[in-house]
């Protein structure tokens, strides 16, 4: 997983005004939505030994280990326009999403994928 410039900006901004100490952001998926999973991101007081770390452009992302196979790849972007700001996830697994947006059908990478990965 990466970050774009604007969503490392993005993260660090929001880290700054925490109202508690959050050693990083943490990334994930979980089932839900009409097509069947959506992403989630949350602040992590803590660091689980299970999570993957990934340190992009002064930020810390914590992978749940869970999501880690539907994640490889991505790409995390943040994107102000007319009527929204969001966080993006431009994702190579991602097979469909729904027509609001908010959830989406992910494939874990293939085992092929994750060999070639050090």
């Amino acid at each position: 997983m990466r970050l774009t410039e604007a969503a490392a900006e993005r993260i660090k901004a929001v880290m700054a005004k925490a109202d508690r100490p959050i050693a990083a952001v943490r990334v994930g998926v979980k089932n839900g939505g009409c097509a069947g999973m959506s992403y989630y991101m949350e602040y992590a007081e803590n660091i689980d030994p299970r999570d993957e770390v990934i340190e992009d452009k002064g930020v810390r992302i914590l992978v749940d280990p869970k999501a880690v196979l539907f994640l490889l790849g991505t790409e995390m972007d943040y994107r102000v326009e007319k009527l929204s700001a969001q966080f993006v996830f431009n994702n190579p697994n991602q097979t469909a999403a729904c027509g609001c947006g908010e959830s989406v059908q992910i494939e874990p990478a293939s085992g092929e994928a994750v060999s070639g990965i050090q």
